[in-house]
């Protein structure tokens, strides 16, 4: 990714280097230790006993579709959490460092709060026990959206990218949801399959002429990132 990020860049680069990557991939650090050490030994051992039980949505169908049925209900619940995110005031401060970096690669799919990721320990464990997920189809899941996270951000320009954003979320479909402008930041949640902004009337393709970013907010570097959790409304 980070090779074709400097073969077909999208955008031209506005912060220094490599101060910029060294603070994303600090807060990336400290995200994904809360999701390996408190995540992890939560969700599976749930998802184990959801299956063993047959507990949750997914698991009132019959066995060749429990895995796809939960694949696809986690996908779709986290678009719902995605739109969370960006409309309930709290919620909004912490993962307003993830929106705050002014350029964006596949380092800003690593840029999260800890306290953001630690939040969505809670929203994982309802998912497996509300939704039906067994450990299969958590972990085939989570492969899955971590790969498509890091590609979506990804600075790449991509002659494809219009027909595949048809099925995928694609860097020049969430290009637009991390422009500093209101309506493109309410719209594009979508981080796996992209049809539930189709689906739920959020999907955009217009591209607004204004820099990656959030209105009215200048951060830059780590301090300044974990500083807007506290002085942000």
């Amino acid at each position: 990714m980070l090779l074709a990020e400097r073969l077909w860049p999208k955008r031209v680069r506005t912060q220094a280097e490599p101060a910029r990557t060294l603070s994303n991939l600090a807060l990336g650090a400290t995200s994904l230790a809360v999701a390996a050490v408190v995540q992890r030994p939560l969700a599976l051992p749930l998802a184990a006993r959801v299956a063993a039980r047959r507990q949750g949505l997914a698991q009132q169908l019959p066995a060749p579709l429990r895995d796809l049925a939960a694949m696809l209900l986690l996908d779709w619940s986290n678009y719902h959490w995605h739109v969370a995110t960006h409309r309930i005031g709290w919620l909004w401060r912490l993962h307003l460092v993830h929106h705050s970096d002014r350029d964006m690669d596949a380092s800003t799919a690593l840029r999260f709060h800890a306290v953001d990721m630690g939040v969505s320990v809670a929203l994982r464990l309802a998912q497996v026990r509300l939704l039906g997920v067994s450990p299969r189809a958590l972990a085939l899941w989570e492969g899955f959206f971590f790969a498509s996270v890091l590609f979506h951000h990804a600075d790449l320009e991509l002659p494809f990218d219009a027909p595949l954003a048809w099925l995928l979320t694609t860097p020049g479909m969430h290009d637009i949801h991390h422009r500093a402008d209101v309506a493109a930041l309410d719209s594009n949640f979508s981080a796996g399959l992209s049809l539930w902004d189709r689906l739920h009337g959020t999907f955009s393709d217009e591209q607004p002429a204004v820099p990656i970013g959030v209105p009215g907010v200048a951060a830059t570097g780590l301090g300044d990132a974990l500083r807007l959790t506290v002085s942000r409304t």
